[in-house]
Order: structure tokens, then sequence, then C-alpha cells
């Protein structure tokens, strides 16, 4: 099975469904996640921070949780983003790489980008892995 047909399998959850999240690729190297900005938006129109948050935590977690493996399980215990661009229109895309793997900790840095390839968003997500409760 291939880590996006795990991720399929799985499920993105309730709100990344919502936000219209779309996973294209989706490696412990590398996860790649789509989100329109329509429908996400702050009320002057921009694309909200959190949206881009929402995005970040959603690749990050998730390829966490790839790599942790089976009976094991990464929760999130930290995140920020910087924003340095606003998205109006079309589609955003993160592109999740890993920082650290490790067995109890892995961090990712996500960069979210506009349709014409500019950085709007670099988010930075850390979970914790442990074992699955019994």
């Amino acid at each position: 099975m291939t880590g996006l047909d795990w991720a399929m399998q799985r499920g993105l959850g309730a709100l990344a469904d919502k936000m219209g999240i779309i996973f294209t690729e989706f490696t412990v190297e590398r996860a790649v996640a789509t989100m329109p900005v329509e429908g996400n938006t702050q009320p002057v129109g921009l694309l909200h921070g959190g949206a881009y948050v929402v995005l970040g935590e959603s690749l990050g977690s998730m390829a966490a949780n790839l790599h942790a493996g089976p009976g094991r399980l990464a929760v999130g215990v930290d995140i920020n983003a910087t924003h340095t661009r606003s998205a109006t229109t079309g589609i955003v895309t993160g592109v999740c790489t890993p920082i650290h793997l490790g067995r109890s900790v892995a961090v990712h840095e996500i960069v979210v980008t506009d349709d014409q390839g500019r950085r709007c968003s670099t988010v930075r997500i850390t979970n914790m892995i442990k074992d699955l409760p019994a």
C-alpha cells in the first residue's frame, strides 16, 4: 500500500474535508495537498491565517503518523506559522518535508504557495510519537 493509499484509507478528518483539502502526494519524505481559497477566507477576502495552519497541521500530523508506523500514534505538541503573502483566489498548495524524524519526536516544515508559486505561509509542526493506548 502506498502512503497516499494509507492516507486516503485513514481519512483526513472532518475539518480537512470541510475546508476542501486534497492530498495529491504522500510519503514520509514529502507530502503535498491543495486547498481552495474560496470558502476559507476572512471577512476582507484574504485566505484566513488559520486556514494555512489547518492545511499545515493536516499535512504534518499525517506525515508524522505515517513515519510513526503501526501501533504508534503521533500527536501535535507545537505549531507555528509565519504568513508572508495573502492568497485571495484560486488554490494554495502545501508541501510538507521533514526537519527531524526520530523515535519520539517528528518535526515538519510546510511551505504553502499560491497558484503563481509564491510563498504565502511557512508552518512548522512538532509531533510527539507514542505507543497507541492498549
